[in-house]
């Protein structure tokens, strides 16, 4: 390779190491962070070069710029990185320093880095997690609320469901007047988020097209066409993965042991 790049980033500002290949000369730069900044950073340099840069939370538009740049980039996984590294102390130039030296002997920790119109589309989806989070939060405060007042709830399965809203706004009704102005505050807000909800379930099955493997995984107890969405779009390629041990180690359904001495956990 004719030349190592590696970029430290930051929130406001990226720390960004050129390397030559052959004479190690090594030209740093501190990149402040504004739209084109790390394209222009970039220009010159051969097209399809390798640049490392570590899985920060702003990295989306930083890899980006390295693609419009015609620059390949490589995520670097930040915490295997640091322990390949073996570098007691930390800096931006040691980092950059690190990740420069790393691919030289074929050793760079690298994750996946999704299309910029899956990344687009995962949006949705965790919009919805995010939002439906926040009902469940809300309807927890206002059952909380009730039950405090010797509320038990009527017989419908889901208090504020339709056939119920009217028990519950009586209910509501008969608390203190403080108490009930916010609780009934708080219902307006849950009906807002309700239809929050609603508007980003029909953008996902407007923009998320149907695939065999959501069709597959709608086949498991509990998985309907929202999940199976979220899930196949979290995933991504599933070709990425070596082996189907692989896949259900990145899911979380693998067992992990440690054990040292007679402690086992």
């Amino acid at each position: 390779m004719k030349e190592f790049i590696a970029l430290d980033a930051h929130k406001r500002y990226s720390w960004m190491e050129r390397e030559e290949g052959k004479s190690r000369k090594v030209r740093p730069v501190r990149i402040n962070h504004a739209p084109g900044a790390i394209r222009q950073a970039l220009e010159g340099r051969e097209h399809g070069t390798e640049v490392a840069v570590e899985a920060t939370g702003n990295w989306y538009w930083i890899v980006d710029e390295m693609e419009q740049a015609g620059l390949e980039p490589k995520l670097v996984h930040p915490r295997k990185a640091k322990l390949m590294m073996g570098m007691v102390n930390k800096t931006d130039k040691l980092d950059a320093q690190g990740m420069n030296q790393l691919p030289r002997n074929g050793t760079l920790p690298t994750v996946w880095i999704p299309p910029r119109e899956l990344r687009d589309l995962r949006e949705i989806t965790r919009a919805r997690m995010v939002v439906t989070a926040q009902r469940t939060r809300l309807k927890n405060r206002i059952q909380a609320t009730l039950n405090q007042y010797g509320w038990v709830g009527g017989e419908a399965s889901d208090p504020f469901g339709k056939k119920a809203r009217s028990e519950l706004q009586a209910a509501i009704r008969g608390l203190p007047l403080q108490t009930a102005q916010v609780t009934e505050m708080l219902l307006r807000q849950l009906d807002f988020i309700q239809s929050q909800i609603a508007e980003l379930e029909q953008k996902i099955r407007e923009w998320i097209r149907d695939t065999p493997e959501m069709d597959r995984l709608r086949s498991l107890p509990g998985v309907g066409w929202i999940l199976s969405a979220v899930i196949a779009l979290e995933v991504g390629d599933r070709i990425r993965f070596a082996s189907a041990e692989r896949y259900a180690s990145y899911s979380g359904n693998t067992p992990r042991v440690p054990a040292s001495g007679d402690k086992v956990r």
